[in-house]
């Protein structure tokens, strides 16, 4: 299928987002990529940045920018969070633990939608909240299915494993005690889009004293049902 629209800097802007989906990539590996100059590269890469449609990394290599999912937001995120947040309601009042919704966006995965625990002690994220995706049980679930060389460059700096990543997927879910708070615990799983990849990690967490050192066994099979109801109405609404 011929791609080109007949806009030419249009055409070029547009390989050079999608050289970028693929993860960060420095001047040249875009040059590569693309098989643009590096001067027209350097400078659709650098007006890009400026509008926030790239940023760059702790390496200071270009990756997709923040506008990039407020645009996906604005597309089809009302979508998923309509489905989740019934979801997630449900999710917290079986098992009496704040539930939250968690996308990836970049170096960070950003609480889209949650449901909070009314009383008591509760492990409180606001929606918008942007947590590192170097430890707890939503990150590695949002890791866990990433193409191999994403998922490695990933895995620099944080707490988990490439073996706890290949257990998430085996078993379908991912727990883990005070990995990115202390005191904290929670349990995550995985929510797929209609094409089957994951967009998404549902959660709940709260203190250690409640869901103990082995969250799993309290809250997998809740946790997993949810992912599972959010995936399945997504895809029924495709």
């Amino acid at each position: 299928m011929d791609n080109h629209s007949g806009v030419g800097v249009l055409d070029k802007t547009v390989t050079v987002l999608n050289a970028l989906e693929a993860g960060p990539a420095s001047l040249a590996q875009l040059v590569t990529a693309t098989g643009l100059a590096r001067p027209t590269a350097h400078r659709i890469a650098v007006a890009l940045e400026r509008h926030r449609l790239l940023t760059r990394d702790g390496q200071g290599r270009f990756i997709l920018g923040p506008r990039i999912a407020e645009l996906a937001t604005a597309a089809s995120e009302d979508r998923l969070l309509a489905i989740a947040q019934p979801v997630l309601t449900h999710l917290r009042d079986a098992t009496g633990e704040s539930a939250q919704l968690y996308r990836r966006q970049g170096d960070s995965r950003i609480c889209v939608a949650a449901a909070e625990r009314a009383t008591g002690l509760r492990d409180t994220v606001p929606v918008g909240a942007a947590l590192p995706m170097t430890a707890g049980s939503a990150a590695q679930v949002l890791l866990a299915w990433e193409e191999p060389e994403r998922m490695h460059r990933a895995l620099r700096g944080a707490a988990f494993s490439a073996t706890a990543l290949s257990q998430v997927r085996r078993r379908g879910w991912a727990a883990t005690v005070a990995e990115r708070e202390p005191g904290v615990a929670s349990v995550s799983a995985p929510v797929l889009g209609p094409s089957g990849n994951v967009i998404a990690a549902v959660s709940v967490s709260g203190p250690i004293e409640r869901l103990t050192r082995s969250p799993g066994r309290l809250h997998a099979v809740a946790v997993v049902a949810a992912g599972e109801r959010i995936s399945s109405t997504l895809r029924r609404s495709a």
